[in-house]
C-alpha cells in the first residue's frame, strides 16, 4: 500500500535536493535538505519515545523558530496530529484548548513553559515537554525514525478558528487535504527550487505554517527565515528573495519605511496577500513605491486556499484570484440559489483540501454544510465573467439599516477614496429607530484629525443615503488578531456599550 502520510510527498522532494540550502535564518546560520531530512526523523524518533501513538495529539505553543518548523515536520512524520497555538493565549484559553484537543503531549518554550504547567496541573494524562528538550535528545538520536504509515483521510492537523462569535472550533485537517492543497498552490504560482521564499509570517496559522513553508519545501525552494516581522530585515532580504507572502499588515509598514524602493524589490517576482482585505489604496501605493503589484488568495482554516492570482494575471484587480484547479466556488442567494455575474451572494465551495469537519463538533459541522455538500463560508462575494472572484465582507459583517443591507467594504472603499485616512472599519451598531445605523471608525493618515461633517457630505454625493455613516469616530489604531483582521466584534461591542456614544449615533 501507498503511504500517504504527506511528509513522505515532501521526503520525495527534499531527497531530490540534499545539497541545496532548506531555510537561511541570521547571518550564518542554515539547513541543507539534508539536516532538514535527519533533524526531522530525530525530532520524531524523540516524540515517539514518549509514549505518543499515531493519531495522538501534540498541542504546540512555542515561538517561531527553526526547531518549530522542523517539530512540525515531526509529527507528521510520526503520524502525530500537529495542534498549533499562538504564544499570545493565556490561561482561560489555553484551559479550553487542553480540554478540548485532549493531547497526549505539550511541547512548550522558555516563553510559554510556566503558563502550560500550571493550567494543566495535575492532568497526569498531559506530558509537557521543553522544545529544547526535544531538540537536544533529537540531536543525540542515534536510530532515525521511518515516516509512518498514514491513510490520506488520516488526521494530520487540528487547527483553531479565531472564535470571533464563541468558542474557537478546531478544524480537522488530513494528509489528503494539505497535500493537495501544497501540491496546485506550488503549480499555480509556478515555484521551482530556484525560488527563495522570504518567511516573516507566524506558523501558527494556516498562512505561515501551511501556504508558506509546503509551496516552498515541495519544490525544493529556499527559504529565508525571519522569526518575527521587522520592518528593517525584511526589507534588507528582499532583494536576496523572489517570493514574498504577508498580510496587508505587513505591506501598510514596509510603506511606511523610506528606504522601500523598486531596487530593493527588484528581484521578486511574487508579492503575495492573505489573511485579511487588502484596500486598493494600498495596492495602489505599493505598485508605485515597489514597481511591483500584490497578488491576493483567499483561503480559511477549514480549507486552505481556493482562489488565487496566477503570476502575470491581467484581469485580477479588485479580485483574490480564479478557483484552484479540482476545486469548485458558488455564490448563492438566501434560498441557496446559484445566482449569475455580477450577483452579491454567499460564497460556498467544495474541494480534495475541505475539512474533515469540526473536533467533536458533529452537529456544528452538519450545520455548515448544505444538503448537497458544499460548505458555507460566510463570506459574501460575486464572481466577474472570467470568474475571478471579489470579496465583499462576511455575512455576520454586513448592516441592515431600514430593511436595506449595506456592505461594509463599499463604504471602507469610498471613505479612503474621498478622505485622507490609513484605516478605516465600518460596522452596524444597534439603533432605535433603523434596526442598525451605519458607523465609521477611522484611522487618520499623519499627525492631522479628519472633518467628519466633510467626508459624510462627500460620501452624500458618491453612495446611496442608508449607506452614508451616521457618524464617523477617529481612532489611533484599530483593534487586530494575531494574523491583522480588524476585530469587528471587537469593534461593535465597544460602540454598542458606550452610552455617549450610542446617544451620538441615535440622535443622526
Amino acid at each position: 500500500m501507498i503511504n500517504k502520510n504527506f511528509y513522505k510527498i515532501l521526503l520525495d522532494s527534499m531527497n531530490k535536493h540534499q545539497d541545496r540550502v532548506a531555510i537561511e535564518w541570521g547571518e550564518k546560520h542554515y539547513l541543507k535538505y539534508s539536516d532538514l531530512i535527519k533533524s526531522t526523523s530525530q525530532y520524531a524518533e524523540t516524540l515517539l519515545q514518549t509514549g505518543v501513538k499515531p493519531g495522538d495529539r501534540v498541542v504546540v505553543q512555542i515561538q517561531k523558530s527553526p526547531q518549530a518548523l522542523i517539530l512540525y515536520l515531526a509529527c507528521l512524520s510520526a503520524g502525530l496530529v500537529y495542534v498549533p497555538l499562538n504564544t499570545a493565549y493565556g490561561d482561560r484559553e489555553l484551559k479550553f484548548f487542553l480540554e478540548n484537543a485532549m493531547p497526549k503531549v505539550v511541547i512548550a518554550d522558555q516563553t510559554t513553559d510556566d503558563k502550560i504547567r500550571r493550567v494543566a496541573g495535575d492532568k497526569s494524562n498531559i506530558n509537557v515537554i521543553s522544545i529544547d528538550e526535544i531538540s537536544k535528545s533529537g540531536a543525540e538520536a542515534t536510530r532515525l525514525s521511518a515516516v509512518v504509515y498514514r491513510e490520506s483521510s488520516d488526521l494530520a492537523v487540528l487547527i483553531y478558528t479565531s472564535g470571533t462569535t464563541g468558542q474557537p472550533k478546531g478544524a480537522m485537517l488530513t494528509h489528503g487535504n494539505i497535500a493537495n492543497n501544497a501540491e496546485i498552490l506550488a503549480k499555480t504560482w509556478l515555484f521551482d527550487e530556484s525560488d527563495i521564499l522570504l518567511h516573516a509570517l507566524p506558523i501558527f496559522h494556516i498562512h505561515g505554517l501551511f501556504v508558506a513553508n509546503h509551496s516552498a519545501l515541495i519544490t525544493g525552494a529556499k527559504i529565508i527565515w525571519i522569526n518575527k516581522f521587522n520592518t528593517t530585515e525584511v526589507i534588507q532580504n528582499l532583494v536576496k528573495a523572489t517570493i514574498f507572502m504577508g498580510v496587508p499588515t505587513y505591506y501598510s509598514r514596509l510603506l511606511d519605511d523610506a528606504s522601500l524602493n523598486i531596487e530593493k524589490c527588484k528581484n521578486i517576482r511574487l508579492f503575495i496577500s492573505g489573511s485579511a482585505p487588502l484596500t486598493e489604496k494600498l495596492q495602489i501605493e505599493f505598485l508605485e513605491r515597489a514597481g511591483k503589484k500584490i497578488i491576493e488568495r483567499y483561503g480559511m482554516s477549514e480549507a486552505g486556499i481556493i482562489t488565487a492570482t496566477p503570476p502575470g494575471s491581467k484581469d485580477s484587480v479588485g479580485t483574490v484570484g480564479i478557483c484552484l484547479e479540482n476545486y469548485q466556488l458558488r455564490i448563492v442567494d438566501d434560498n441557496n440559489v446559484e445566482l449569475g455575474e455580477g450577483d452579491v451572494g454567499e460564497i460556498q465551495i467544495k474541494g480534495p483540501s475541505l475539512f474533515n469537519g469540526y473536533w467533536r463538533s458533529p452537529q456544528k459541522t452538519d450545520s455548515e454544510f448544505t444538503a448537497d455538500k458544499w460548505f458555507k463560508t460566510g463570506d459574501i462575494g460575486y464572481l466577474n465573467k472570467k470568474k475571478y472572484l471579489s470579496i465583499v465582507g462576511r455575512a455576520k459583517d454586513m448592516i441592515i439599516t431600514g430593511g436595506y443591507n449595506v456592505y461594509p467594504k463599499e463604504v471602507e472603499q469610498m471613505i479612503q477614496k474621498v478622505s485622507d485616512v490609513s484605516e478605516v472599519a465600518v460596522v452596524g451598531v444597534p439603533h432605535h429607530d433603523l434596526g442598525e445605523a451605519v458607523v465609521a471608525v477611522v484611522v487618520p493618515a499623519g499627525h492631522q484629525g479628519i472633518d467628519e461633517n466633510e467626508i459624510r457630505n462627500t460620501l452624500k454625493t458618491q453612495l446611496a443615503n442608508y449607506k452614508v455613516p451616521k457618524y464617523i469616530f477617529s481612532v489611533s489604531e484599530l483593534p487586530r488578531n494575531a494574523m491583522g483582521k480588524i476585530q469587528k466584534n471587537i469593534i461593535r461591542d465597544n460602540l454598542s456599550n458606550e452610552p455617549q456614544i450610542s446617544s451620538s449615533i441615535a440622535k443622526n
